[in-house]
């Protein structure tokens, strides 16, 4: 037994009240062994990593899919496309809450495994469509298996310390990075063999991994520790009151939801400023995004482990928020494209506040509740998903009118900037108890 197993089980004793301290002995809540909480850990990486893979690689062929089965014009196909995204984003609202609260009840490998099997199915029933009907219901359907991120985040609090929490993040954010990087790439490169080749693929690669965590992925939590399932902790209201419990974490809360609502502006705005602006042909906007992804992912795998070793959470949280900003308005107000791409690297320090951030939030609530924790989290995003799109591209329209005095094609990059600036102070607000402990 090492002593991460140790600290693991005296850790959720202490959890406990007596009466269940009495009913759960050591050895039932310890920590699996290291080699298999090793491969566990990989395996989420690798789910993680490869949810995102299989999402970029329907990227550029769905799209066009949807409106060869609209068969109306451009704007029409880009109208029901737009649908599309809505549905997706409002699935991911309602259901990573219910599958959080789901896994506090009955474990998290269930869920995950669950998830993983749902979402290749899934893939093979959009290769498959013959309408826009049977598309949209597997993109549905895929809102709602992919809504197994939260579920996958509190199995890696599980199983790692609260203050090693904030490099597991990191690992995770990489593996979003590496998905995002390489899923567009390779679903533009098969797409081009054929339009439906992406969907078998990413299907095949969710069921292939779902296979694998039959084999190597170990529950997490233990039946004593389970809480009970209620609908009132299911829904997002209800799992959003989770977050009023305490100053702190109602304060990070406000601090991811301005981080989150700030990433809005990259995925709605990237491609259209840099084609009115400097003009980029397709490939160059896409060397530009997969230079975001590799960023992002080299940030989250080597530089949050390393910082917050050396500064702690707090000020890790707080350099990440410090210099992000910075990036974003280098963006807004670049006045070349090269000043441009020197801002992507800048930027992505910005990733450094994420995981800080919740792995200070996952010391506040019980190891029942993290599952439910970590849908409450998913529900912030779910609400930015739904704001962001509009608000960045009025933003965007509003600012290159014919006309308009104000003539600053940026503006939705300086708009956040200033959003990013504002969670700064909340921050640093909000953790002057994390400093003084």
């Amino acid at each position: 037994m090492d002593h991460r197993r140790l600290w693991l089980g005296a850790w959720r004793i202490r959890g406990m009240d007596s009466s269940e301290t009495k009913a759960a002995p050591i050895a039932e809540v310890e920590a699996a062994p290291a080699q298999g909480r090793r491969a566990a850990v990989t395996f989420i990486m690798v789910t993680v990593a490869l949810d995102m893979l299989a999402m970029g690689m329907i990227a550029p062929v769905l799209p066009r899919l949807v409106a060869d089965f609209a068969g109306g014009s451009e704007a029409h196909g880009a109208e029901i496309y737009g649908l599309f995204g809505t549905v997706w984003a409002v699935m991911q609202f309602f259901f990573s809450p219910m599958l959080g609260a789901l896994s506090d009840r009955f474990g998290r490998r269930p869920v995950i495994l669950l998830s993983n099997f749902g979402l290749g199915m899934d893939y093979f029933v959009m290769a498959l469509a013959p309408n826009l009907r049977w598309l949209f219901a597997g993109r549905l359907i895929s809102g709602i298996t992919a809504a197994s991120i939260p579920t996958a985040m509190a199995y890696i609090a599980d199983v790692t310390p609260p203050k090693k929490r904030a490099e597991a993040f990191g690992m995770i954010s990489a593996a979003f990075g590496v998905g995002f990087v390489l899923g567009p790439a390779l679903g533009g490169v098969l797409g081009n063999y054929n339009p439906k080749l992406p969907f078998w693929v990413a299907g095949a690669m969710s069921l292939l991994n779902a296979c694998y965590g039959l084999f190597v992925l170990p529950e997490s939590l233990g039946r004593e520790l389970r809480g009970r399932f209620s609908w009132k902790r299911a829904n997002p209201v209800g799992s959003l009151t989770l977050l009023r419990r305490h100053r702190e974490l109602l304060g990070l809360a406000g601090v991811l939801f301005l981080s989150y609502l700030t990433q809005q502006s990259l995925m709605n705005t990237w491609v259209l400023y840099l084609d009115y602006r400097f003009h980029w042909t397709n490939r160059a906007v896409g060397l530009s995004l997969a230079l975001v992804g590799v960023c992002s992912a080299l940030v989250g795998a080597l530089l949050v482990k390393k910082t917050v070793r050396a500064l702690g959470d707090r000020l890790t949280l707080l350099l990440g928020l410090g210099v992000g900003w910075i990036g974003f308005a280098t963006f807004g107000l670049a006045p070349t494209s090269a000043l441009f791409v020197a801002g992507i690297p800048i930027m992505s320090i910005w990733g450094l506040c994420g995981p800080p951030a919740q792995g200070l939030m996952t010391r506040h609530v019980s190891a029942q509740e993290q599952g439910q924790l970590q849908g409450a989290v998913q529900c912030i995003r779910g609400l930015t998903a739904l704001i962001g799109p509009g608000m960045f591209t009025s933003v965007f329209a509003w600012a290159v009118r014919p006309g308009n005095p104000v003539h600053l094609p940026g503006a939705p990059f300086v708009l956040a900037a200033a959003i990013l600036l504002a969670a700064l102070p909340l921050a640093l607000l909000v953790t002057r108890n994390t400093a003084a402990a």
